[in-house]
């Protein structure tokens, strides 16, 4: 196989997790009450901390790195400011979708990453792509009850949909491998402009539906998920 072709492939990989997740998400009537609320709950903070954990340990880290202060300062900054005007364009337009935003925020940039450090870094593209898996199925899985929930689509059209947008993996691979490979100032302010996005998304529509009264599962949740990410940066 071509390393362009094997490039595709691991984000492929990546991105399959993000129908699977949807999938489980369809699971209802879990009994007790109770569970079915916690579980609902606990796995929407480890998606939550996953996507910290993409911020912190891989968006941003690799972004500066390729960047000034001051552009740094300000991709990351827009990535925040787009988004808040975008958060309060959607529900004007009946849209409820944050959590699937910040899913494709993250999965794209580090798909475009993939690509890029394929041309270099090719021993370590497949452990990147296990771990953008695992943190698109808890992302999914919140995202497709975001969806159902807030619009009322129905369950296969969401779940097609989310088949097309596991195609972003490969699509964006091979952008990074082609273009973005050579133009590591352009990957910076993509990933640091995602990493605002994430960010705002997170503390305005996340985080704040996590929490349960008197409950600790939900708080253990995102120290698990960052957890996750943790490991694959310092397997990676």
């Amino acid at each position: 196989m071509t390393p362009l072709f094997t490039a595709m492939l691991y984000s492929l990989i990546g991105g399959i997790t993000i129908p699977i997740g949807g999938v489980l998400a369809r699971v209802e009537h879990i009994h007790p009450r109770w569970l079915q609320r916690e579980l609902r709950h606990s796995v929407l903070a480890f998606g939550a901390g996953a996507l910290l954990a993409a911020v912190a340990l891989v968006l941003v880290p690799e972004g500066i790195a390729a960047l000034t202060p001051t552009l740094a300062t300000l991709a990351f900054g827009c990535g925040g400011l787009v988004f808040f005007a975008f958060r309060r364009w959607l529900p004007q337009h009946g849209g409820a979708g944050a959590m699937l935003v910040a899913m494709v925020l993250d999965f794209v940039p580090e798909a475009l990453a993939m690509g890029a450090m394929f041309t270099s870094h090719a021993a370590t593209a497949l452990l990147l792509a296990v771990m953008i898996a695992l943190q698109n199925l808890p992302e999914s899985f919140n995202a497709f009850r975001e969806i159902r929930q807030g619009s009322g689509m129905k369950s296969a059209r969401i779940l097609a949909f989310f088949a097309l947008v596991s195609l972003l993996g490969p699509l964006s691979a091979w952008v990074g491998f082609t273009f973005l490979a050579a133009s590591p100032a352009l990957l910076g302010g993509i990933m640091l402009f995602a990493a605002g996005g994430i960010l705002y998304l997170i503390f305005q529509d996340i985080a704040p539906k996590v929490p349960l009264e008197n409950d600790w599962a939900p708080p253990l949740g995102v120290v698990l998920g960052f957890m996750l990410g943790l490991l694959g940066q310092m397997v990676i």
